[in-house]
């Protein structure tokens, strides 16, 4: 079961008020790479409410509103609307979505093995018949690791306010503070935060909208 909120520890120039990265664990980083698999359509669900999201909050809706007269005989709305993401996320955390993997049911003939159809529809390529045969999906075994997500969690990364990604190193901290100018130490300072489901939805629009992030974090601090 995904989780509903993660923690990350900022490093924060106290001079600039400006974030200079976060150190994040495993669970963030799996939802953000597994942000590159989601379908348009299941990210203009996730946002539609928002108000910044432009023309394509009206073309989801258009298809919303799109009576059923006007669709072909073999589609559905729920397919565009609602698509299945290439990647399981059942196990990432903060994107409280349907995982659509574990419904999605397929069928075959009676006949012919061979052939699949994920619509009851469709007529086997082989005996012409209808394949009304309910299959049931059996998920890939886990590794030996017993991990689930997309990185290994041995490792702390780092993540930029421009959501690049590297794991985390005393010659990548360095490096960071050189390119920032900071000068001394004494100014950085760490805060934890927790990070939920507000906050994924605009990590969400700033990856695919390309909308200016806030200025400042709207997280929750713990002190």
């Amino acid at each position: 079961m995904a989780e509903s909120t993660l923690s990350l520890k900022l490093l924060i120039n106290s001079q600039s008020k400006r974030v200079l990265f976060a150190e994040a664990g495993k669970d963030f980083v799996d939802f953000l790479f597994y942000i590159l698999s989601l379908p348009v359509g299941t990210v203009i669900n996730l946002l539609k409410k928002q108000e910044n999201i432009g023309s394509l909050a009206n073309l989801y809706e258009s298809i919303e509103n799109l009576n059923e007269t006007y669709i072909q005989p073999n589609k559905t709305k729920e397919a565009i609307l609602k698509p299945v993401a290439t990647v399981s996320g059942s196990n990432v955390p903060l994107l409280a979505l349907n995982d659509a993997s574990s419904k999605r049911k397929f069928y075959r003939c009676g006949d012919c093995p061979r052939y699949v159809s994920d619509d009851t529809n469709a007529s086997c390529p082989s005996c012409s018949r209808k394949m009304t045969n309910a299959l049931t999906y059996v998920a890939p075994p886990q590794r030996a690791s017993g991990e689930v997500g997309f990185v290994k969690g041995v490792v702390t990364y780092m993540v930029m306010d421009d959501l690049a990604v590297i794991p985390l190193s005393t010659i990548s901290s360095i490096t960071l503070l050189h390119k920032f100018q900071v000068k001394e130490l004494s100014s950085l300072e760490e805060k934890v935060v927790t990070f939920g489901m507000d906050e994924t939805k605009k990590v969400l629009t700033e990856v695919f909208l390309n909308c200016a992030p806030p200025t400042k974090p709207d997280v929750e601090i713990m002190d």
